[in-house]
């Protein structure tokens, strides 16, 4: 699978390996990932096979890693129910690295946490991957390489200095990253959203309401069951036949407000200064 990347890369972050053998668990915790400001780039494979195939590879940002005395990857996320070699076993290959990338297990099932401690986890995250406990993993991953490398902690970005998340889309074999920036009004479609950005639209296997939770301090607002908009695109506020109404851009799109959300967008487009 061939991936193209439309945000700048941070070098500064963490590089991390995300394993899992079923697909929504793999995107979830991709995309929880991606949202941590810690998080630079994420690696993905679909079995610990994959994995170790991955970290064994010639890809020069992994070797280049290797040569300046790092670990191939600076964490590793993983499930560990998965067919053939199993997530504890492809463990124990990571814990013999030296220098090792820090372990942190990501499964549904509770009862293997004291082997994953044994294995020097320093966390063991229960499914389904929520962002508040993923940021938590993250906190702990970045804690531990502090006490192994005698450095401070990496700075929390201030606000609007990351921008840039991504979403993955996936299309005909390829994976691009669309930078939440371009994104300009998203419609839910059932489990599935769709973004609409300046290039076109963009369907993803992420539920609307997980995508207003996080995009919230991004200038994003809820305006109908169906519509998560850029608040700063918001260029009038109108009254319609079947009632209030948004446009976004210079008449570029018009979309519907619902009653339960007219005050509350009210109240944030006089906040924001968008109407007279």
């Amino acid at each position: 699978m061939r991936f193209t990347v439309s945000a700048p890369h941070d070098t500064s972050a963490l590089l991390v390996l995300a394993v899992d053998d079923e697909p929504p668990g793999l995107d979830q915790l991709k995309h929880c990932l991606e949202a941590s400001p810690h998080v630079g780039d994420v690696i993905c494979a679909v079995d610990a096979s994959e994995a170790l195939r991955i970290l064994g590879s010639d890809n020069p940002h992994i070797r280049a890693r290797q040569q300046r005395g790092l670990p191939p990857v600076d964490a590793v996320f993983a499930d560990i129910n998965m067919p053939g070699l199993s997530g504890m076993e492809m463990s124990r290959v990571f814990a013999s690295l030296n220098p090792a990338p820090v372990l942190v297990f990501v499964t549904g099932h509770a009862n293997e946490a004291v082997d994953a401690f044994d294995l020097g986890a320093v966390d063991y995250v229960l499914k389904p991957a929520r962002q508040e406990r993923i940021d938590k993993a993250v906190a702990r991953v970045l804690e531990k390489l502090q006490a192994a490398t005698g450095q401070r902690l990496p700075p929390e970005p201030a606000a609007g200095s990351r921008d840039e998340e991504v979403i993955p889309v996936e299309l005909a074999g390829t994976t691009k990253l669309i930078p939440r920036s371009s994104v300009r009004w998203v419609e839910a479609q059932g489990d599935y959203a769709r973004l609409f950005t300046t290039e076109g639209s963009h369907l993803v296997r992420i539920p609307l309401a997980q995508l207003e939770d996080r995009w919230s301090k991004a200038g994003f607002v809820r305006i109908h069951r169906s519509y998560l908009v850029a608040i700063q695109l918001i260029t009038e506020l109108r009254m319609g036949q079947g009632g209030y109404q948004v446009v976004i851009g210079n008449d570029e799109k018009v979309l519907p407000v619902s009653r339960r959300h007219t005050r509350e967008l009210k109240d944030k487009l006089v906040g924001s200064s968008r109407l007279g």
